[in-house]
């Protein structure tokens, strides 16, 4: 198993230095963004999503950038919402969805990417075909709140039916993030969804999002993996107030910026669980069968760039074994 960086997190970057500094952090993977909320800025570097997709020179020098430095690419993100109901806002995430499709296909016939994978967001729409914005239902009562569910199911199941044939013929995977505000935010609605539309849609597992939720991560990993549906996998931690969420729960809007106020925040890999709870998560994800990528996401307001880099490096290469060892062999007396 590779650790992996999401290359967001050095979006002021040009992409050779962040390249370089990633190189020299012993990290041996990256997960570039290519549209819709995390942006495209270092593929931007090589002319851009569009470019890359066309112009094979171009797309050279990207998988050059990458693999001079002894990097793989483990997929493309474009977290976004493509059932927003400001259809202007969905056209550009479909769009941002489809590129990124089109050129992980590309980086993975070009040796680079060893598995066509994009990952992203179920996306959610709004309550009705007249709603300006996103609603995301967390109960089932008053009765109209499952109606809204009715109407959403219909309009996601449409549309990713449509973008399974689509990655399928490409050969090319959807990881969607299992996140809050979404219609997929937990392995029941993942596996939903799978069902409905088929199965090059899969997870791109986080656990992060799941702890604040009451779910457990290594349990969620064996549902989903039973299901055939961890296609790559996320590095970020969260801590639980035990303060605040005593008074108020976990459900909560302050700013993720407010971590004094907070019933819970994203923390660094370490910050949250400690090491030994994640060589259990590598244990169940090799168990599981998945072994490709653990790419760190950073989001930790308490910690810079390099502290929050470097302290879950040092969790993460204590819990995964480089070299499995080989068979015993007890010598006869």
């Amino acid at each position: 198993m590779k650790i992996g960086i999401f290359t967001a997190l050095f979006h002021d970057r040009p992409i050779e230095e962040a390249l370089d500094y990633i190189q020299q952090a012993g990290i041996e993977s990256v997960e570039l963004g290519g549209g819709a909320y995390p942006g495209s800025a270092h593929l931007d570097n090589f002319g851009g999503i569009e470019k890359l997709i066309k112009d094979d020179k171009a797309r050279q020098k990207l998988v050059n950038a990458a693999q001079s430095r002894n990097l793989i690419i483990s997929a493309i993100s474009v977290h976004g919402n493509p059932l927003h109901p400001n259809k202007q806002i969905a056209q550009e995430h479909h769009e941002a969805f489809i590129n990124a499709v089109l050129l992980a296909e590309k980086l993975h016939g070009d040796g680079i990417m060893p598995q066509a994978t994009v990952n992203g967001f179920s996306g959610c729409p709004g309550d009705s075909s007249r709603a300006k914005n996103p609603n995301w239902v967390t109960c089932a009562w008053p009765d109209e709140f499952r109606d809204i569910l009715d109407y959403q199911w219909k309009v996601a199941a449409k549309y990713w039916r449509a973008q399974n044939k689509f990655l399928k013929a490409h050969g090319t995977k959807f990881a969607i993030e299992a996140h809050p505000g979404f219609l997929v935010y937990n392995p029941d609605t993942l596996l939903r969804l799978r069902k409905a539309a088929g199965d090059n849609i899969g997870c791109n597992f986080d656990p992060s999002h799941f702890w604040w939720q009451g779910i457990d991560p290594l349990t969620a990993v064996r549902a989903l993996g039973e299901a055939g549906a961890v296609f790559h996998a996320h590095a970020k931690d969260t801590r639980i107030d035990p303060l605040n969420a005593a008074v108020n729960g976990t459900l909560d809007t302050k700013s993720y910026g407010d971590v004094l106020e907070r019933a819970w925040v994203f923390r660094s890999v370490g910050y949250g669980h400690d090491a030994t709870w994640w060589k259990d998560l590598v244990s169940n994800l090799r168990m599981i069968g998945y072994d490709y990528v653990l790419s760190i996401e950073h989001e930790d307001s308490l910690l810079s760039t390099k502290e929050g880099l470097h302290k879950a490096l040092d969790v993460l290469n204590e819990a995964i074994v480089k070299e499995q060892p080989g068979p015993m062999f007890w010598a006869r007396d």
